[in-house]
């Protein structure tokens, strides 16, 4: 599906970043404004977070939060293993915080337009809506950080994981490396034999393979 909006359209982007970590948080980002907004945000380089350099997220995530409306939903690592226990799916549980960003926006601000990329069943999110979401159009769209909006919520949302990696590497005096590969396997086992296998709750998302090659 195509996306044009009117000058005057206030655009929702939502995103998110941690979904395929297994160490950290994940965490969800909501950024509302409209075509001149979106405007203003393409000149000072905002684009999908994956394209840019870690320092220059933080950077437009500062800017970001101090120009435009926005919405933050960080899911730590227990309490994502509480959600997804009860859930079950991940597409799910993104969901549920997509409608929550949604939900939070819409308190204060007329929202003509949620668009989100696509991860799942578009009635995944609207299921999870109450009262002043589900009056609020949806998209989810195939490379959906092309759209300003999207891609300046990738950006709050990857600099929010960014800081409570850090937060975490900081609390257990240990390094904990992005992704799901061969180096995260490494530090799984690496911490659980300073903290024990229990302990990997707090830190990583456990239903990832790399919980079950640690735990046996």
């Amino acid at each position: 599906m195509s996306f044009s909006a009117r000058q005057s359209e206030k655009v929702l982007g939502i995103d998110e970043s941690g979904k395929g970590d297994f160490f950290g948080p994940l965490v969800i980002a909501g950024v509302l404004t409209d075509e001149k907004g979106a405007l203003v945000l393409q000149r000072a380089g905002v684009r999908d977070s994956k394209k840019i350099t870690d320092k220059k997220v933080m950077e437009l995530a500062v800017w970001i939060e101090g120009n435009f409306t926005h919405s933050i939903v960080t899911i730590g690592p227990e309490k994502y293993n509480q959600l997804y226990s009860k859930i079950g799916n991940l597409n799910k549980l993104l969901a549920w915080g997509h409608s929550r960003i949604i939900e939070n926006i819409a308190n204060d601000n007329i929202i003509d337009l949620a668009i989100s990329d696509k991860f799942g069943r578009a009635d995944f999110i609207e299921r999870a809506l109450m009262e002043k979401g589900k009056q609020v159009k949806l998209l989810q769209k195939v490379r959906a950080e092309s759209i300003p909006q999207v891609a300046a919520a990738s950006i709050l949302a990857r600099a929010g994981f960014i800081q409570y990696m850090e937060k975490l590497s900081r609390q257990f005096n240990m390094g904990l490396p992005k992704g799901a590969g061969e180096l995260v396997d490494k530090a799984a086992g690496l911490f659980a034999a300073n903290y024990g296998i229990d302990a990997l709750n707090k830190v990583a998302k456990i239903h990832f393979r790399n919980f079950k090659k640690v735990s046996g």
